[in-house]
């Protein structure tokens, strides 16, 4: 039985651009993802992860997104993916949080939310560590019948995670967790250099496998351009189509 063309479709690791616009948005990313791990530690069917592709299409690369951060139930917490497909992990995310800027704000509003919506994630959260760009600093949608519903805030301006146990309040520059249940803290890292490290050295691998990819590509082209001019080269050898045969020896 032939091979499925699709199973040979390359999906890009990475499109070679900053993970944030800026190193503000980066600590909300950063903070957010260490303190959710910390919480989720003990839990080998929950994935968390943040800044990698997305592919919810099969057979079409174009078809992803890169969340900021990331909660998947019913996937094994390891090993970490370099990029995410729904149909080879069986499942969507389940809750998705966007660190929005000025560069995303319009598609973390619109494109973004339409996407997880048909894609089944149950909740999305949009926040804004700057509180520039959104109405209000977090913004959170509940998946009901299908259908994104937005979640009412907190005296605090904070909002319930039903599917996280928490309750997501913004302070300063960061989202600060807390217990549903208890009302406690939930804590963050106390050295978040580890998890700048590991996006750091993530975003370094990815930059030089698109350089080697460039560069293989440039390597091609030239290949391609060298067998041109050698055709060319040969064919003005060859005598014109219509012109006179040799003559035949008798």
């Amino acid at each position: 039985m032939p091979a499925d063309p699709v199973d040979d479709v390359y999906y890009p690791d990475s499109d070679g651009e900053p993970m944030a616009e800026t190193g503000i948005h980066v600590m909300a990313m950063i903070a957010l993802i260490g303190a959710l791990r910390m919480y989720f530690a003990r839990q080998r069917d929950i994935y968390i992860i943040g800044n990698i592709f997305l592919y919810y299409e099969k057979g079409n690369p174009r078809a992803c997104k890169a969340p900021d951060a990331m909660v998947v139930k019913g996937v094994s917490s390891g090993p970490q993916r370099r990029s995410f497909k729904i149909w080879e992990e069986g499942v969507p995310p389940t809750v998705i949080f966007e660190i929005t800027s000025k560069g995303t704000a319009d598609e973390d509003v619109e494109n973004k939310r339409e996407l997880y919506e048909r894609l089944g994630v149950s909740e999305y959260f949009l926040f804004d560590p700057l509180h520039e760009y959104l109405e209000r600093q977090l913004l959170g949608f509940r998946l009901i019948d299908g259908k994104y519903e937005p979640l009412i805030p907190t005296d605090d301006d904070g909002l319930l995670s039903e599917e996280l146990g928490m309750r997501l309040v913004p302070e300063g520059e960061l989202l600060a967790l807390f217990e549903s249940r208890t009302g406690k803290r939930v804590p963050a890292p106390d050295d978040l250099g580890p998890l700048l490290e590991e996006a750091q050295r993530n975003a370094r691998e990815a930059e030089e496998q698109i350089r080697l990819e460039r560069e293989q590509t440039r390597l091609e082209r030239k290949r391609a351009d060298e067998l041109e001019q050698e055709v060319a080269h040969l064919r003005a050898l060859l005598p014109p189509a219509d012109g006179p045969k040799p003559e035949s020896r008798p």
